[in-house]
């Protein structure tokens, strides 16, 4: 029995001693190494889809202070920095560039009760990027998924009458065209299952179809079949939003001052559910659908070219004025800075998502149309304008060809180009969103200029709102 006891003393003995061990020997590492990264959390591909995106990096032990100048992010990227007891959260205010390595660092690392400094790492690639289209055909039109090497095409959704579609957060909405005229909304997962249509106002058509994934609404202006021919619609152009997750709920009629009124344009304000827009009076008004904030008036526009992802900076056209930005927090407004010399008479304007208008003008994507010496138009070019007004040439579209509309990719490395071939011999349809009958979606990369991709079709769910 004294034998047996003495065993499991010694026993016990040599156990105790080698956790000891163990534990020195781990204090000692940690105490000449310094912190050094556990875990990392990140999504890559919401990175490179909307801005917000969050890396957490986790180290082994509590960390002294770290401050926003001793983080490092390559290629550089706007970015905002808060550090909690183990873990350092990266979020980056603006997309990321798709199909691209990214690093974040933290030199200069201690435990919160000293000790050697270490440099926090990690690394993650975000997933090429693949885009839906609407193209319209003889037979049933189609909703596709592709890459922008146009490999690998899938069609998620067909109909006969399709007029139009938005999609985000793994969801599309398509707005479909009945027999009778009237328009049908439906939602659906982003590889066409599950579909389910929205309640509508009545029977009627939608235009302007929009979608708020961080406001989690979708958006779209509603007239009234005429009871008779000839007759004019009950409600015209009347702005509703309808919650994206719940499609049968009733949806809701956007009310300025207790008014419904009839809307010209508008638009979601990004990584919100307010909305700009501009009713038939020419009025240029920022409201929040169901709140009980007063709406803010910003006096009278001609049209709201676009609202920059990321920021609340607006680009609109004044009768008077032209194109001015506008702080859509303040108010406060400057003119659009030109380049000089322009390249023709100004279209379009997309503010890039990082903008911030510090110097009195955004980065922005615009649309030219380029006239010969006569004063006859002879192309549209797209063109980059930074905040100064230096100028780039990213792309001509000579005459006959014709440039419908212009769109971002999230981070603005592409800009995507709606193109219908010789429009003289290229006749529209008789949608409620009419179109040519040949469309084509090109993709280009804005600093280099180079042609990406050749996508047939239009409405690349990089844009805000159809052509």
């Amino acid at each position: 029995m004294r034998k047996g006891r003495r065993r499991f003393a010694a026993a016990f003995a040599v156990v105790v001693g080698v956790l000891v061990v163990a534990v020195a020997a781990g204090s000692v590492v940690s105490l000449t190494q310094g912190p050094r990264v556990s875990s990392v959390v990140v999504d890559p591909q919401a990175a490179a889809e909307s801005s917000g995106s969050r890396v957490i990096l986790t180290a082994n032990q509590a960390l002294g202070e770290v401050s926003h100048d001793q983080v490092e992010v390559t290629p550089a990227v706007p970015f905002t920095v808060d550090a909690a007891g183990r873990e350092i959260g990266v979020r980056f205010t603006a997309p990321l560039d798709d199909d691209t390595e990214y690093r974040i660092s933290v030199p200069g690392v201690r435990a919160v009760g000293g000790g050697p400094v270490s440099t926090l790492e990690t690394d993650f690639r975000t997933p090429p990027a693949t885009v839906f289209l609407l193209e319209r055909t003889e037979g049933d039109d189609e909703i596709y998924r592709t890459g922008l090497d146009g490999a690998d095409r899938e069609t998620v959704f067909a109909s006969p009458e399709i007029d139009d579609f938005r999609s985000a957060a793994g969801l599309i909405v398509a707005s479909v065209r009945n027999s009778d005229g009237s328009a049908s909304l439906i939602r659906m997962n982003d590889d066409g299952s599950a579909a389910e249509e929205f309640a509508l106002p009545g029977d009627g058509t939608i235009r302007n179809l929009q979608l708020s994934e961080r406001g989690g609404r979708i958006g779209y202006t509603y007239t009234d079949l005429p009871a008779s021919s000839g007759e004019a619609p009950e409600r015209e152009a009347q702005l509703f939003t309808a919650s994206l997750r719940a499609p049968g709920d009733a949806p809701s009629a956007v009310a300025v001052a207790g008014e419904v009124p009839s809307v010209d344009t508008w638009q979601f304000v990004p990584d919100s559910s307010a909305v700009l827009l501009i009713d038939f009076t020419g009025e240029l008004v920022i409201v929040e659908p169901g709140s009980d904030a007063e709406p803010g008036v910003l006096g009278s526009a001609v049209d709201i070219d676009a609202v920059a992802r990321g920021t609340y900076t607006a680009i609109v056209e004044r009768l008077e004025d032209g194109m001015v930005w506008i702080d859509l927090a303040t108010g406060d407004e400057e003119p659009l800075v030109a380049p000089d010399p322009e390249p023709g008479l100004l279209g379009n304007v997309l503010p890039l998502p990082s903008a911030t208008g510090e110097t009195g003008g955004v980065d922005s994507v615009r649309q030219y149309t380029v006239l010969g010496e006569d004063g006859v138009p002879t192309a549209q070019q797209v063109t980059f304008v930074a905040a100064d007004g230096t100028a780039r040439e990213v792309v001509t579209i000579d005459m006959p060809d014709a440039l419908l509309q212009t769109c971002l990719s999230p981070s603005a490395r592409y800009v995507a180009a709606t193109v219908a071939g010789d429009l003289a011999s290229n006749p529209y349809d008789t949608m409620s969103l009419p179109m040519p009958a040949q469309v084509d979606t090109l993709v280009y990369d804005i600093d280099s200029g180079e042609r990406v991709a050749a996508l047939p079709g239009f409405g690349v769910s990089w844009c805000a709102a159809g052509p």
